[in-house]
């Protein structure tokens, strides 16, 4: 038998972090957890017994993974394309269940050939990829594209030696054996992913905490600040936890988003297992500050975790029950913010952002129905709303708002305000900014012109700045003596 020459040796790839960005186990995982959580807690149960192959092939029968949204390296893509085009056979290797193997190739169309894990007695990975390869091809005898340090076995066993989105330390060891035939560096920067998939401008709604304090006038209190201020950061910590988890639950659906899908696991810019460490340590940091705060307040916190805990795994689908929740955990910062200070939050505060905050909720909602109308889908993935339902979001949406405006004419209006401000009437020019600001977010909404969050797209609207500028004026005025 002829030996093949560098210019004809198959062109063997590898899956998982090499030809996609991602890893389709702890994706499939991720997938199983969402669809049947009580599945998804025997895995490790599955794990202990029957071994990581039988595992991968029990979890690939439960779930199936959308490969047609898969973050693809296009790098890789294109480098197979043009080498098969060339006559070179192309060949998926992959440790995954050969159930995602085969749907990939199929998608895709570049592969000649699929070798993957098809039995519960072999994990095609590492040296068992090496001498599965070679007994195939013969030792030398065929060009392979890898990522990881599993795969430094494998280069060995090649003929030719092809990296892709490596880490420096795993690029210097392939370099080390042999010239690269190909190499395609990586397009993330992981620290740049981390701090996006954290949130940190979704930070600035639990300046809520602070409301109690301010309402209260209690704002130079040097001790009730420095509390109101770790209870800031608990719960920030604690959100951007959430938010990981819910941004790992929702790849699948993300990926059909028109700006969701750059959210750093949709695009596979932060691996799955980094993502888990980090939304623990936030999570332990977050208790760890709650802890040292009143009671109350950590009881608070684990509430709102709880809270969306369930609205992450199940309930966001829920029609109605989504938006009532999200309100609410607008309104759980100012009690958070109450706790923390040992402050009581008067009825209206609670009353005024109850009906505030079910209004921006309601906006999200729109916001999001209005674009996949605009998009000819009749239904937003991961919701259980329907482009039907617009007319009805617009009109709760509107008359929340204009509830919350009532509210605080009332406020203005009412006996408590005569008591803590020396000229209360000064607080009327609130009602009409307020009413007018209200009237404008929707109005921008129903164009189709509103962000995926209200509460970015408040502090980036040059004009929402300024009426929250006048706002404060106007109650600074309102307490000033004299």
């Amino acid at each position: 038998m002829n030996q093949p020459t560098p210019a004809n040796l198959p062109l063997c790839v590898d899956c998982d972090g090499t030809l996609i960005h991602t890893d389709l186990l702890f994706e499939s995982f991720l997938l199983l957890l969402k669809q049947n959580f009580l599945a998804a807690l025997a895995v490790p149960f599955w794990l202990l017994r029957h071994g990581k192959a039988a595992t991968k092939l029990r979890i690939a029968q439960l779930v199936q993974v959308d490969v047609t949204t898969l973050p693809y390296c296009s790098a890789v893509v294109q480098h197979v394309t043009a080498q098969r085009a060339l006559g070179r056979r192309t060949v998926l290797v992959t440790a995954s269940a050969d159930r995602y193997a085969q749907d990939i190739a199929r998608h895709l169309g570049i592969f000649d050939d699929v070798m993957a894990t098809t039995g519960p007695a072999i994990n095609l990975s590492s040296q068992r990829k090496a001498d599965h390869l070679t007994k195939v091809f013969g030792e030398k005898g065929f060009d392979y594209i890898g990522n990881s340090k599993d795969d430094l076995p494998v280069w060995r066993a090649a003929g030719l030696v092809s990296v892709a989105n490596a880490s420096p330390k795993v690029l210097a060891a392939a370099q080390a054996m042999a010239p690269l035939a190909f190499l395609a560096p990586t397009p993330f920067n992981a620290m740049r992913a981390a701090l996006k998939a954290m949130r940190l401008h979704q930070w600035l709604k639990n300046i809520l905490v602070f409301v109690p304090l301010l309402a209260a006038h209690r704002a130079t209190d040097l001790q009730l600040l420095q509390q109101a201020v770790m209870a800031f950061f608990a719960f920030g910590l604690c959100a951007s936890s959430v938010y990981i988890l819910n941004d790992m639950l929702d790849i699948t659906a993300d990926r059909q988003h028109s700006s969701k899908k750059n959210r750093p696991f949709a695009a596979g810019s932060l691996s799955i297992p980094l993502g888990a460490a980090m939304k623990l340590a936030l999570l332990g940091v977050a208790f760890g500050l709650a802890w040292q705060l009143p009671r109350m307040f950590l009881l608070v916190l684990m509430l709102y975790y709880v809270v969306t805990l369930s609205y992450s795994i199940k309930l966001k689908a829920q029609v109605m029950v989504d938006v009532m929740l999200l309100s609410g955990l607008y309104t759980v910062r100012i009690l958070a913010g109450a706790a923390a200070t040992a402050i009581v939050p008067s009825f209206w505060l609670l009353a005024f952002s109850m009906f505030i905050f079910l209004s921006l909720a309601l906006v999200k909602r729109y916001a999001e129905m209005i674009k996949t109308a605009q998009s000819k889908s009749r239904k937003a993935a991961g919701r259980g709303y329907s482009t039907d339902d617009l007319v009805v979001l617009l009109a709760l949406g509107a008359a929340s708002g204009y509830t919350a405006v009532l509210v605080l004419a009332l406020y203005v209006n009412s006996a408590d305000v005569a008591k803590m401000y020396a000229r209360p009437y000064m607080l009327w020019l609130a009602v009409p900014a307020l009413a007018y600001w209200i009237s404008r977010v929707w109005l921008k909404t129903h164009r189709g012109e509103m962000h995926d969050d209200p509460v970015v797209f408040a502090a980036k609207d040059w004009q929402s700045l300024v009426i929250a500028c006048a706002l404060a004026v106007f109650a600074m005025l309102a307490s000033a003596k004299g």
